[in-house]
């Protein structure tokens, strides 16, 4: 593993950034500053974690050692307990060295709306929104709402939002697709079984400066319109909501979540730039698909992964046959399961396509 991640160029890398960090100057422009302390904190970061999973295991070997020279037995709980902690970190550590596809560095921009079903599929997107959240939270992300737009009765229409961390788009892009639910109704007073769908898109974070993702202003057109409000004193008098379409591609972003239009159209090419990539990383991988001579069925009855709540309790993605039977734990954001067994499936596929 010190190998594959290459520790020695970026030890040799954080000592150069922390020798220029010491040079005068280095805050006077403080955006530069903060590209370089990023790069720097992901630099320790990587470093850091074989280093800890390093002092463990050295742990483990003294402690074995006095284990065998003063047939000291009580110490073999000990070494189990750190072993199975040392695991699970190498566990994480070899996911993370999964995440070396282009933009899996990046943060994501997730968009969800519902399938056919009204109320009952809207719900279902707030209650994918809200284990979205809860997986971020846990991860200590940061999620920021770009554009909301509620339901009549209840749940939401649609919900664009960010995730702001370290490899967010690496794991979310598992996500990616359409997920269908099956339950009892609550809005249904014969309490009936229904089925819902909704769509899951992920995107990656494309900052402006990074040149990754070129927008012609001459291949844009903004409109400006009243965003749906709840009514009453809330309702907007102004055109702050904001539309853009790439003429191009024909791909729409919009916002409508602040008042202030300036920053609806901020966020709204935020979004587009997202989509962008997204769609230019799509193509490049069809392209690949095309080389491997793999089809793929794209429709709404290609559900990525089914959540059950009735008759049984059983979540299963249907790319990975991963399951899990505690339903209730994924919808508070446990679903790192099932995204270990995409990026490792992933990996594999690559692996044998060389």
């Amino acid at each position: 593993m010190r190998a594959s991640l290459d520790l020695i160029n970026k030890e040799q890398k954080i000592s150069k950034i922390e020798d220029k960090m010491s040079l005068p100057g280095f805050w006077d422009n403080n955006e530069k500053a903060q590209q370089v302390i990023d790069e720097l904190n992901t630099l320790k970061f990587s470093v850091d974690r074989v280093k800890t999973l390093e002092n463990i295991l050295e742990e483990v070997e003294v402690m074995m050692i006095l284990r065998e020279e003063e047939d000291d037995q009580s110490l073999e709980e000990d070494i189990t307990k750190i072993l199975l902690q040392a695991e699970e970190k190498l566990d994480s550590l070899f996911l993370s060295m999964l995440l070396n596809q282009k933009y899996d560095d990046h943060n994501a921009i997730l968009a969800l709306h519902p399938g056919a079903g009204g109320t009952e599929s809207q719900d279902w997107v707030e209650m994918l929104f809200r284990m979205y959240t809860r997986w971020s939270e846990k991860k200590g992300y940061r999620v920021e709402i770009l554009d909301m737009l509620m339901g009549d009765e209840a749940g939401l229409k649609s919900v664009t939002f960010s995730v702001t961390g370290k490899d967010v788009y690496g794991y979310l892009k598992s996500e990616k697709g359409v997920h269908r639910l099956v339950r009892i109704s609550p809005f249904d007073s014969s309490g009936r079984r229904h089925t819902s769908f909704a769509s899951v898109d992920v995107m990656p974070e494309v900052k402006e400066e990074s040149g990754e993702v070129e927008i012609n202003q001459e291949d844009l057109r903004i409109e400006t319109f009243r965003a749906k409000g709840a009514g009453g004193q809330h309702v907007n008098k102004t055109d702050s909501a904001v539309r853009i379409t790439h003429i191009p591609t024909g791909i729409v972003a919009q916002c409508q979540n602040e008042r202030s239009q300036h920053f609806n159209r901020e966020q709204a090419m935020k979004i587009l730039r997202a989509k962008l990539a997204s769609l230019y990383q799509n193509e490049r991988e069809q392209q690949l698909e095309e080389i491997r001579g793999e089809q793929k069925e794209i429709s709404w009855g290609s559900q990525i992964r089914s959540y059950t709540f009735n008759p049984y309790c059983l979540v299963k993605d249907h790319r990975t046959n991963a399951e899990l039977g505690n339903v209730q734990a994924v919808m508070d954001g446990e679903i790192d399961f099932f995204i270990d067994h995409y990026l490792r499936q992933k990996a594999s596929d690559r692996e044998s396509v060389k």
